[in-house]
């Protein structure tokens, strides 16, 4: 109900009694959920280590530091490896994502009841798994090495480059597309003069940011058996060489930083 001042004349309420109660609720119900998490997080939360661990960590890093210089010289070949895993599996991942996404627009596709959901399935499937539950797929497939990592990057990275090109491809402008129909273009030349050159932007941002993505996530993919630098961190920490940990973390942390710059520029050259 509404309510009114001493004049008789009616007080401005954000939200009526009703949706204030309901408001309320919502937060009650919030805090239970909550409450509720946190007593089964706790449960099985060793509190001990929690408490412990600022001084293991100040432990940690006074064994890391300084880190063991002298043996960037065997990070060469693992940076290079993993630039190429990172380089290689965007470029075969655009090659599969190009004509998906066309097959997954709405304006493009031969057929909305049929190809375009398998399109879609191809999309959500390929995003859906992690990078690193593809290399250890492919591990057991084809076996350890840099090509179970160029290939696990490939896929992960299908999904998220088509869907993000399907939608560019479905935001162009319709008018250039009509012009060129009633010249009596054909498909195929629809499609290169007045798609195409739309999505070409798009396509070139898509593209850049990915190879930055995947040069952080091919970082990792040596933990199992994938290649790259990432295979040099896991031997470190298997024989507990913290100097050399840290090495490779600073040249980890050197890789991406050099990425990230690179694909500003691009982006940048290209918007």
């Amino acid at each position: 109900m509404p309510s009114y001042d001493n004049n008789g004349l009616k007080v401005w309420q954000k939200r009526t009694n009703r949706e204030s109660i309901f408001h309320w609720l919502l937060w009650l119900i919030g805090i239970m959920i909550f409450t509720y998490c946190w007593q089964q997080i706790s449960k099985s939360t060793t509190w001990f280590f929690v408490w412990d661990a600022p001084r293991i960590a100040t432990d940690l890093w006074t064994r890391a530091t300084p880190p063991k210089w002298e043996y960037i010289s065997q990070l060469g070949k693992p940076i290079w490896d993993t630039l190429n895993i990172a380089t290689l599996g965007t470029l075969f991942a655009l090659i599969i994502a190009v004509p998906v996404a066309f097959l997954a627009a709405r304006n493009t596709t031969p057929s909305r009841f049929i190809i375009r959901p398998i399109a879609l399935l191809i999309i959500v499937s390929t995003r859906s798994i992690n990078s690193l539950i593809w290399a250890l797929l492919l591990i057991a497939i084809i076996g350890p090495g840099v090509f179970a990592g160029i290939i696990a990057i490939a896929i992960r990275s299908i999904g998220f480059c088509a869907k993000l090109l399907y939608e560019a491809i479905e935001e162009i402008d319709a008018t250039q597309v009509e012009a060129i129909s009633a010249t009596g273009a054909s498909r195929w030349q629809v499609m290169v003069y007045g798609i195409v050159p739309q999505i070409m932007p798009a396509f070139a941002g898509i593209s850049v940011f990915r190879w930055d993505i995947n040069i952080r996530e091919s970082t990792v993919l040596g933990l199992v058996g994938a290649g790259g630098i990432g295979l040099q961190l896991s031997a470190s920490l298997n024989v507990l060489a913290w100097p050399q940990v840290s090495l490779i973390l600073l040249v980890i942390l050197l890789a991406v930083v050099i990425s990230e710059w690179v694909s500003a520029k691009v982006r940048g050259a290209i918007i």
